[in-house]
């Protein structure tokens, strides 16, 4: 999924990217408040990380800005801080969680697979449709027990259109969601990823169930 970083720490921030880029997430970073409020307002973010202490806009004020036109984008506030007032503040703006420095990249992850499994309304850590099990928390999918073996990118497709599975996305929305800012949203790259992916799903089930209509976008077929 789709997340955003918002730390002028440098050090931090560069810890934190690397580490949720190894667990599979997408990320984009931002180094203060006005530069975080650029992103947002472009980009489609799951899950939104926002430091307290930021440069040029702080972090309450980032947040009070992102709910007047997002209601929906998970936000865990980080703070260094230990005062409960800041936490309070936090939550009564809008965020959904936050968590207190130092942490472990660990928990953070399971706060974030957490937020996103009550986001899509998905209790089930696994999700089956034909016989394919997409597992949320290791993030693999599997057909019959059997490791589709898929890549990076296959994995965020899969999980996006099984989170989704009861309508089409269209390769706008994938491009939004599986890949970072940097993205050519004029290349094939979506296409390509989901050919190869489609390949995979059809050699161990023999069907193609990743539907593709004109004009709708890909949806998972379910029998």
């Amino acid at each position: 999924m789709k997340v955003l970083i918002v730390e002028d720490e440098r050090k931090l921030l560069r810890l934190l990217k690397e580490g949720l880029d190894l667990l599979g997430y997408v990320t984009d970073v931002a180094k203060d408040g006005e530069e975080a409020l650029d992103f947002a307002y472009v980009e489609a973010y799951d899950i939104i990380i926002l430091d307290i202490n930021l440069p040029k806009k702080d972090g309450f004020e980032v947040l009070r800005d992102i709910r007047q036109f997002n209601k929906e984008v998970n936000i865990i506030m980080l703070t260094a801080r230990s005062d409960i007032d800041d936490r309070v503040k936090g939550l009564d703006y809008g965020a959904n969680d936050y968590m207190t420095k130092p942490f472990d990249l660990k928990e953070l992850d399971a706060r974030m697979r957490s937020l996103l499994r009550r986001k899509s309304i998905q209790e089930e850590t696994e999700i089956t449709i034909n016989g394919i099990t997409f597992d949320t928390v290791k993030r693999i999918a599997t057909f019959k027990g059997e490791d589709l073996g898929l890549t990076a990118k296959e994995t965020g497709i899969i999980e996006y259109l099984f989170l989704n599975r009861d309508r089409y996305v269209s390769v706008e929305e994938l491009m939004d969601h599986v890949w970072d800012s940097n993205a050519d949203d004029f290349s094939n790259t979506v296409r390509v990823h989901m050919s190869s992916l489609r390949k995979k799903i059809k050699k161990v089930t023999g069907e193609n169930y990743i539907e593709n209509a004109i004009g709708k976008g890909y949806k998972i077929y379910e029998e």
